[in-house]
């Protein structure tokens, strides 16, 4: 990189890292090369700093552009494997001098290259000069040529041009900060993408007493050196939280599209006019484990060797934690006390935390988790004093591996729990249900109102197929709006859960059922009731006896106007029969004639005309009487819902 190393490193967990570099130096400029995928966080936040009381006059980085573009205007342009023949070709035409073997020289203009042809030796291939002041060429075997003196400045500017673009590679950009003169102790910081930083946790119980006790929280950082560079003695710091981070593009360049103006043509202005113008933590008991005997394979059995069991107190005292802690707002920063050194291409682990935290068993079952069983749990509250990153931890428990789980992100004081084992010794199984239950009613003018129960229910069915009681934790998910009711008091409550403690004797069953309900309303209209719903809700004493016989004296006013209504239907269809029939009689008689027997049979038709119109006059008789009850039994209907009221 330059003359300035990396003296601190702040590494956060949203794939970013916050980078110091600090030097005593002197000059006019130092040069840092970074990736080009890291250029638009560098362009955001470099800051430099001179400590020594010089200047920063300006920080300079080449445009965005390809090699290709870079070298377009270049006439020197070298390939990887055959470099001094691409100078001769690129230098054709300028004036050279060919530095030869013996102190020999042969000057004047570059005429060519005549290579030879594949597999032969590239150092017959033959340099042609015009010499210098003449019209003769010479030509000199390749082979003696030991270096190229180029008198054309221009030509020797663009092979320097040529050999600063190819210093960095495509995946590279140099920034360079220049500098007043004389000595510097010059500090620059940035901001660069890095890989996140990871922590691993070992936790080490010790029963005290059953199903509680101490255990050893043990956490170690973990973090990657991916920089050109080797990291010796640093100062690291390790964030937890999740700033917010983003990337813009200041690397590239925007032209943003401007709007054509077009010349406009003025005319002189009209007269212009304006208007006048808002807790406790309660702990279930520890699960034991059963052991079985191994029996003797030998004769002469041997003894295995001693063993060394994890305790709390050794691992406690294997390695020292070398952070601190601090809060920095809604973050929260592992300072590394001690340097830290790190080869480039390597990852380190650094002991971030050791404390010592009181802890309960618990059985705890959350069908949405884990199904069928219930999870052995160390529940502990994060005394620590830090903040804990989320992180794998890997549980010992009397010296022995029983299980892994995921620490969650957990602030100072806050409960965490462990799930590190499942217990299959328990099953649980589970049933639902719903249903709707009647509270109440209300007559509310021409309807009632029904306030009902909707009620859920769950019931846990645990089996224990142990030899010991156990004690489960039954999560329960909360429903919003409803309430619990007919169920035990829950022992615990979370943010999204209620938690049940139910007692299992060995080797038998117990069952939890959890009610919960909440009151909702709908309307139906009386002329909907039946009078066995009404007869039932007297039965149920929620309507009383005034009540019922004044919705029932609605009901038989609502059935009569229901017979009136169906009696002119009736009516009217009687009347389209008559109409079809007049039309028919009309129809035959416009072909009889007015004599003789056609004259008697037309006779007949107009009797029978004489007879349908009687009829039609007697139903609209009966229509309009019709009506008039009808009309009477709305106005009736009316007045005794308003006496409802």
């Amino acid at each position: 990189m330059s003359g300035l190393a990396i003296v601190g490193m702040t590494l956060y967990k949203h794939g970013v890292g916050f980078f110091e570099r600090r030097a005593k130096l002197e000059g006019t400029e130092v040069a840092l090369s970074f990736r080009v995928e890291e250029m638009n966080d560098v362009l955001k936040s470099l800051t430099a700093v001179d400590w020594d009381k010089g200047q920063i006059l300006g920080i300079d980085y080449p445009t965005p552009q390809d090699r290709a573009e870079q070298l377009a205007g270049c006439s020197v342009r070298l390939a990887d494997d055959r470099s001094l023949q691409d100078l001769l070709l690129s230098l054709r035409g300028r004036d050279v001098r060919l530095l030869l073997e013996q102190g020999e020289e042969a000057a004047g203009s570059l005429l060519g290259l005549d290579e030879v042809p594949e597999r032969q030796p590239l150092g017959t291939s033959l340099v042609s000069l015009l010499v210098a002041g003449t019209d003769r060429v010479q030509t000199v075997p390749l082979s003696r040529v030991q270096g190229v003196a180029i008198e054309d400045a221009q030509a020797a500017s663009d092979l320097r041009f040529f050999l600063r673009t190819s210093l960095t590679q495509e995946a590279y950009r140099q920034v360079k900060i220049r500098l007043t003169p004389g000595a510097h102790d010059l500090s620059v910081s940035y901001i660069a993408p890095a890989p996140t930083w990871r922590v691993s946790y070992r936790l080490v119980a010790e029963e005290a007493e059953e199903g509680q006790g101490h255990a050893l929280l043990q956490g170690w950082g973990i973090f990657d050196n991916r920089l050109e560079e080797d990291l010796v003695d640093i100062s690291l710091s390790l964030v937890a939280g999740m700033p917010i981070s983003f990337v813009y593009d200041l690397y590239e360049p925007y032209l943003p599209e401007r709007p054509i103006v077009e010349e406009e043509a003025r005319v002189a202005p009209a007269p212009v006019e304006f208007a006048e113008a808002e807790r406790s933590m309660p702990f279930a008991e520890e699960m034991r484990g059963m052991a079985a005997a191994m029996p003797a394979m030998m004769a002469t059995p041997k003894r295995a060797p001693a063993r060394a069991a994890i305790d709390r107190e050794a691992l406690a005292q294997a390695s020292t934690p070398a952070a601190s802690g601090e809060a920095l707002g809604e973050l929260f920063q592992y300072q590394i006390e001690t340097p830290v050194t790190v080869e480039r291409g390597h990852s380190a682990m650094v002991p971030i935390l050791s404390s010592d935290l009181h802890y309960r068993k618990d059985l705890l079952y959350n069908g949405a988790k884990m199904p069928t069983h219930p999870v052995a749990t160390l529940r502990l509250k994060n005394q620590t004093g830090l903040t804990l990153e989320r992180g794998p931890v890997t549980v010992i428990d009397s010296g022995e591996y029983v299980g892994e789980a995921i620490l969650p992100f957990t602030p100072a004081e806050a409960e965490v729990a462990v799930p590190y084992a499942v217990e299959l010794g328990a099953r649980v199984r589970e049933e639902n249900g719903a249903s709707r239950q009647i509270h109440g009613l209300q007559i509310e003018g021409a309807y009632l109102r029904f306030e009902e129960w909707d009620i859920r229910w769950r019931e846990y069915q645990i089996t224990n197929r142990t030899a010991q009681q156990l004690d489960v934790r039954v999560e329960h998910p909360r429903t919003a709006h409803f309430s619990v009711f007919d169920t035990p008091e829950p022992e615990e409550r979370t943010d999204e859960h209620l938690r049940f403690k139910v007692q299992v004797q060995a080797n038998a069953e117990a069952t939890l059922r959890v009610q919960e309900r909440r009151l909702v309303s709908r309307r139906e209209e009386l002329r909907r009731q039946s009078y066995e719903n009404l007869q039932r809700f007297l039965r149920q004493g929620m309507l009383d006896r005034t009540a019922y016989e004044q919705v029932a004296q609605l009901l038989r006013l609502w059935e009569r106007i229901g017979d009136l209504e169906r009696r002119l239907q009736q009516i009217e269809d009687k009347r389209k029969q008559i109409y079809q029939g007049q039309q028919q009689i009309q129809g035959n008689m416009s072909a009889l004639s007015t004599t003789g027997k056609e004259g008697a049979l037309r006779a007949r038709y107009v009797d029978q005309l004489e007879a349908s119109e009687e009829q039609l006059g007697a139903l609209a008789s009966e229509e309009a009487e019709n009506d008039t009850e009808i009309e009477r039994l709305g106005a009736e209907i009316d007045a005794r819902i308003k006496d409802l009221e």
